[in-house]
């Protein structure tokens, strides 16, 4: 696309930036906000699922975790909203963006100092919520699009028990779900994606905005002995991740979230198609 990555998320962020921006769509410009249901007027989405013009929904899951020494915490859920709304985008005005769920199942970073984590019954708790508040609105299909690694099983063995319950059409992936090996192998110098803060999020951050990366002061040979890793592996992997994200770009970012966001769209488009 051509809109540059390091001003998508101020749309998210912010209804002022967004007003700012447009995003080709079939229909000519579209200001990012309009698929964004929080952003939204409750005449605004009264009218789209009235009309029938609203098809789907897609509900972003994410975390508030650390992400090593030199990302923000609200890298997973920034990730994946981000995604959704690009893929909403593309099939305006048939799909918006739910309010992202930005605390996930992270208790294995819990001794890791900022993380913030839901038992996994709280969280399925919420998202069940959220997309019975979509059924209720008359949504006829959801995508949970997740971001996070703690939350796949969870969603995955709920999803066909709310499908069963909704009497809808509903599914649940990872945003990363798009990429094969063959894809990784070509983009990431070090064959891991999506890792964890290494070289794909550093180079998602890179592209998407870059403002949620903190370089400054960040000496890891410095940190190691006060991070406090309670398992070797871990920490031995929290080292390497550390390293792997010095091989980070913008360019290889971008190519990772425009798969993404492709992806994601064919994903809402087939669930459309699975509905009718």
């Amino acid at each position: 696309m051509s809109l540059s990555r390091r001003h998508w998320f101020a749309s998210i962020a912010a209804t002022s930036a967004a007003a700012a921006q447009v995003s080709p769509t079939s229909s000519g410009h579209v200001n990012p906000r309009k698929v964004l249901l929080w952003e939204s007027t409750r005449k605004e989405f009264r009218e789209a699922i009235e009309s029938g013009t609203l098809k789907a929904v897609i509900v972003p899951t994410g975390s508030t975790e650390q992400h090593n020494e030199h990302l923000a915490m609200i890298n997973d859920t920034a990730s994946v909203t981000l995604v959704a709304q690009q893929a909403a985008l593309q099939l305006y005005p048939q799909v918006m963006v739910a309010t992202p769920v930005a605390v996930g199942i992270s208790p294995h970073w819990m001794d890791r100092k900022g993380t913030l984590t839901l038992k996994k019954e709280t969280f399925l708790a919420v998202v069940h919520d959220i997309c019975e508040s979509l059924v209720t609105h008359g949504v006829k299909n959801i995508l949970v699009l997740n971001g996070h690694g703690g939350n796949v099983l969870p969603l995955r063995d709920s999803v066909a028990g709310w499908r069963k319950e909704f009497s809808i059409n509903i599914a649940a992936n990872s945003y990363w779900n798009a990429y094969n090996r063959e894809i990784i192998n070509k983009y990431m110098e070090s064959g891991v994606a999506p890792g964890h803060a290494a070289e794909f999020e550093t180079s998602f951050a890179m592209a998407a905005f870059p403002e949620r990366i903190h370089w400054e002061n960040v000496d890891y040979a410095k940190a190691k002995p006060g991070l406090g890793i309670k398992d070797p592996k871990s920490a031995e992997q929290d080292e390497q991740f550390a390293k792997e994200a010095k091989l980070a770009s913008t360019a290889k970012g971008e190519a990772m979230i425009d798969i993404a966001v492709k992806w994601t769209a064919n994903r809402v488009r087939t669930l459309i198609q699975e509905g009718k």
